[in-house]
C-alpha cells in the first residue's frame, strides 16, 4: 500500500497509527483481531478517537488503558475486547459510571456544585486511570468543537471548565490543564481571549528577541559554574493570564511573567545552585520567589519560582526544577508510568482532600507494578490495595439531582438533618433510588435519596442510641439533642425513665440499684441520670453494661470456698458453648447450661452444683436459681466466663400486634443481625394480639441485646425481651 492510500476498514487505520507503538504489541494483536466495525464511525468520532489515543500515549498510557478508551468509542468491539481482557472490565464500567455525572451536568446546565460532581465522579470511578482517559478524550472533543455551533461549544466548555480542568489540575496533568483551560476560555468568553491574545500577539517579535539574549546569557553563566543546564522559554496559557490580571487586578503589561524562561538541571543541589546564579546576575523581586520544593503544592507540583529585574529594567520570571520535576509537572501522576519516583515519602494533603491523595498513591503504585513486574503481579497489587481506595466519605443525590457529601455509613435520616434540620425532625420514611428503605438503610455513593416527611416534627428518642444505626452523622445527633433540650425537664424525666426501663427489662436488670453506677456518667441523682438517657448525651446500653460490670466486680472478691467434689469424667461430650464456663478454683467438673434461662456471653452468671448433672449455669437473676440458692446455698459456685467462642442458645418473647408481614419483617431483621433461628412459637390471643416464642443462636450478650433493641423498634411491636 503506498503512502498515500487510506486503509478502508476502521481496524487497519488504527493499526497504522504513530501513537500504536506506544502501546505495545498486544494492543495491536487484539486490534487486529477485531471484526470489522458493524457501522463505521462518523469522521469526527474517528478523529476524536485518534486525537484520544494521541494524548493517552504522550501520558503514557499502558494498553489497557488505550484499549478501554477504543471500546468505549467502537460499541462493536467491546464485548469481544472483553472477552479477550476481563481487567478491563473495571475500565469500562468506570467510563459507564461517569456519564451519570455528565447528565447531572447537564441537568443543571452547569449551575449545580461541580465541586461535589468531581468528588462524586471519583467515588464512582474505582481505578483512576479512567479519569485520564475521559481528560484525553474531552481535550479531543474540545478541539474539534471549534467546528460546532455556539450552544454546543459553550455547553463543553463549562463541562471543561467544572470537571475536566479542574480534575487535571488536581491530578497535576499540566500538559492537560492548560490546554482544557485555554480551549473552555475561548469558547466561554470569546471577546475577552481574543483581547488578550491581541495584546500578546501585538509584543510576540519583541519577547522573543528578549528571551532568547536572556537564554544566552544564563547558558554562558550556568556553564561558567560548572552546571548542566538547559534553559528554555516558557509558553503563555491565555486563561492564566487573564486569572492573573482578575487576581491581581493590574493591566497585562504589568504581569511579572509575560517574560518567562524554564532551567532545567540535574539534581536539587543544582537547583538552588541555578537559582544563586541568577540572583547574582539579576536583582530579585523578594515579593515574587516561591520555593515550591521546600514546600510541594497541593498536587505535589515541584519547582522554584522567582521575579528578577533583567536586562534593559524589564521584570523576568525563572522557574527552576530537574528533569524528573518537569517531567511530573507536565505529565502529573501519569509520569510515574514512566518514571519510577526515588525517595520521599508522599506528602499528605493539607487541604482536606486525603481520600483523593489515597487513590493518587494508590494508582502510582498500581504503575509501578506495571512497569517493574508485569501485568499478573500488578493485577494481584492492585486487589490487595482494594482497601486503600474505600473513602471515609458517600456522595448521595436529592430528587433534583443535586449532590450532597455524607459521611461513609450515613443513613436516610442524616440525608434529611443535612437538607435542612426541619426535614429531618419530620423524617419518617425515605425512599432510595425509587424503593422505599427503613431509615437505619446504609447509603452508597451515587444513589438518589427522597424522604418522606409528616405535617408536624417528632423526632424519635430512639434515634440517639448509637446501636439502633440511625443516625452516622455526629451533626445530626446534635440536631437531635437540641430538639430534645428544649424540652422541660419533666417530659425528659419521664421519656428517659421509659427508655431505660425498657432496656434493662430486656436485660433482666430492671431492679437493680443504679446509685452505684450514678458516678461513672458524672451525675448526682438517679433523676438526672434519667434526663441524659432522654437526651441520647448517656445510651441505655452504657448503664446496662456498667450494672453488668459491678455486678461481676462484687461477685470476683467474696468467692466461697469450693466444696469437696469427687472428681469424674463427664458421661458424654459437652454441648457447644459448655467449655465457655470455667468453675473458679476447680477443674475437671461437668457443666452445662441451664435450660430454664440460658445465659449468654457478658451476662452475670452463677453456677449451681447439682446431684446427678454437676454444675449447671444460671443467669443470676434467673427465677429458678433463686429459688435453688434460697434453699441450700452451699450448692452455689462462682463460675466466669472462659473465652470459647461459638453460638449460645437464648429464648425471647415477641408481644406484638397482630398485622400482615409482621413475621417477614421480625425474620429479615434477624438475619441482617446474623443470628440463627432454632425454633419459633407462635401463640393467638384477642384483640389481635400474637405473642411469639423463638430460641435463637446468638454469639454474646452484645448481639442480643442490639437485637431486642430493634425488635422492640419494630411498627406493632409493644415489646421484645428475654424469656
Amino acid at each position: 500500500m503506498s503512502m498515500t492510500e487510506r486503509p478502508d476498514s476502521l481496524r487497519d487505520r488504527l493499526l497504522t497509527l504513530p501513537s500504536m507503538a506506544a502501546y505495545g504489541e498486544s494492543l495491536c494483536v487484539a486490534i487486529a483481531a477485531m471484526p470489522d466495525a458493524g457501522s463505521p464511525l462518523e469522521p469526527a468520532e474517528e478523529a476524536i478517537l485518534v486525537d484520544t489515543l494521541g494524548s493517552l500515549a504522550l501520558l503514557g498510557s499502558d494498553s489497557d488503558v488505550a484499549t478501554a478508551a477504543i471500546i468505549e468509542t467502537v460499541a462493536a468491539w467491546r464485548a469481544p475486547m472483553l472477552a479477550r481482557t476481563p481487567a478491563l472490565a473495571p475500565l469500562v464500567e468506570g467510563l459507564r459510571a461517569s456519564r451519570q455525572v455528565w447528565t447531572l451536568h447537564a441537568e443543571h446546565a452547569g449551575q449545580g456544585n461541580p465541586e461535589g460532581l468531581r468528588r462524586l465522579l471519583l467515588a464512582l470511578v474505582r481505578d483512576l486511570r479512567v479519569v485520564l482517559v475521559l481528560l484525553a478524550r474531552q481535550l479531543a472533543v474540545m478541539r474539534a468543537a471549534t467546528r460546532a455551533d455556539s450552544d454546543t461549544r459553550r455547553a463543553l466548555a463549562q463541562l471543561t471548565r467544572d470537571i475536566h480542568a479542574p480534575l487535571a489540575n488536581r491530578l497535576g496533568i499540566w500538559q492537560l490543564k492548560w490546554e482544557l483551560e485555554d480551549l473552555a476560555f475561548r469558547a466561554l468568553e470569546p471577546d475577552v481571549y481574543r483581547r488578550i491574545a491581541s495584546l500578546l500577539d501585538d509584543t510576540r517579535a519583541g519577547r522573543e528577541a528578549y528571551v532568547a539574549a536572556v537564554r544566552a546569557r544564563l547558558d554562558e553563566a550556568l556553564a561558567v559554574q560548572g552546571l548542566r543546564a538547559e534553559v528554555a522559554g516558557r509558553p503563555k496559557h491565555i486563561y492564566s493570564i487573564w486569572r492573573k490580571m482578575q487576581k491581581k487586578q493590574v493591566p497585562i503589561g504589568e504581569l511579572y511573567d509575560l517574560r518567562a524562561v524554564r532551567i532545567l538541571v540535574d539534581d536539587v543541589p543544582a537547583c538552588y545552585a541555578a537559582l544563586g546564579v541568577v540572583h547574582a546576575l539579576w536583582t530579585p523581586v523578594p515579593s515574587e520567589f516561591d520555593d515550591y520544593i521546600a514546600r510541594p503544592k497541593n498536587n505535589d507540583y515541584r519547582s522554584l519560582h522567582t521575579a528578577v529585574i533583567g536586562p534593559e529594567g524589564k521584570t523576568l520570571e525563572v522557574q527552576i526544577r530537574t528533569r524528573e520535576m518537569h517531567e511530573a509537572s507536565e505529565l502529573g501522576v501519569a509520569a510515574h508510568w514512566r518514571y519510577k519516583e526515588t525517595g520521599g515519602s508522599q506528602r499528605a494533603s493539607s487541604a482536606g482532600s486525603a481520600a483523593l491523595e489515597r487513590r493518587i498513591e494508590w494508582m502510582r503504585r498500581l504503575l509501578e507494578a506495571h512497569a517493574d513486574t508485569g501485568r499478573d503481579e500488578g493485577g494481584a497489587l492492585a486487589e490487595a490495595l482494594g482497601t486503600e481506595l474505600a473513602e471515609d466519605r458517600v456522595f448521595v443525590l436529592t430528587p433534583r439531582g443535586e449532590v450532597i457529601d455524607l459521611p461513609r455509613g450515613a443513613t436516610p435520616l442524616d440525608f434529611a438533618y443535612h437538607v435542612h434540620t426541619m426535614v429531618g425532625h419530620r423524617c419518617r420514611g425515605a425512599k432510595v433510588d425509587g424503593r422505599i428503605v427503613p431509615l437505619d438503610y446504609v447509603l452508597h455513593s451515587g444513589e438518589r435519596v427522597e424522604i418522606l416527611t409528616a405535617k408536624t416534627p417528632a423526632p424519635r428518642r430512639d434515634w440517639l442510641v448509637a446501636a439502633n444505626g440511625f443516625l452516622a452523622s455526629p451533626r445530626s445527633r446534635e440536631k437531635v439533642r437540641t430538639w430534645f433540650h428544649k424540652l422541660d425537664r419533666e417530659r425528659n424525666l419521664r421519656a428517659g425513665r421509659e427508655l431505660l426501663e425498657k432496656d434493662l427489662r430486656r436485660l433482666g436488670l430492671l431492679q437493680a440499684d443504679l446509685a452505684p453506677v450514678l458516678g461513672q456518667f458524672n451525675v448526682a441523682t438517679v433523676d438526672d441520670l434519667h434526663v441524659l438517657v432522654a437526651l441520647g448525651d448517656v445510651g441505655p446500653n452504657q448503664v446496662g453494661r456498667a450494672l453488668l460490670e459491678l455486678e461481676r466486680e462484687r461477685a470476683a472478691p467474696s468467692q466461697p470456698s469450693a466444696p469437696v467434689l469427687p472428681l469424674r469424667r463427664p458421661r458424654r461430650a459437652p454441648r457447644t458453648g459448655e467449655a465457655a464456663f470455667r468453675v473458679v478454683g476447680v477443674d475437671n467438673l461437668l457443666v452445662q447450661t441451664a435450660r430454664c434461662c440460658r445465659p449468654v456471653p457478658g451476662e452475670p452468671i452463677a453456677g449451681y452444683l447439682t446431684r446427678m448433672r454437676g454444675v449447671t449455669v444460671h443467669r443470676r437473676d434467673c427465677a429458678a436459681f433463686l429459688r435453688l440458692s434460697s434453699g441450700q446455698p452451699q450448692r452455689v459456685l462462682p463460675v466466669e466466663w472462659g473465652g470459647v467462642a461459638g453460638g449460645h442458645e437464648s429464648d425471647i418473647l415477641v408481644e406484638a400486634i397482630d398485622r400482615k408481614h409482621l413475621l417477614k419483617d421480625i425474620s429479615n431483621l434477624i438475619a441482617q443481625e446474623d443470628v440463627h433461628v432454632l425454633s419459633i412459637q407462635s401463640d393467638q390471643h384477642a384483640l389481635s394480639r400474637v405473642q411469639l416464642r423463638l430460641r435463637l443462636r446468638v454469639g454474646d450478650y452484645g448481639q442480643l441485646a442490639r437485637l431486642l433493641g430493634k425488635l422492640d423498634s419494630l411498627p406493632g411491636v409493644e415489646q421484645a425481651r428475654r424469656s
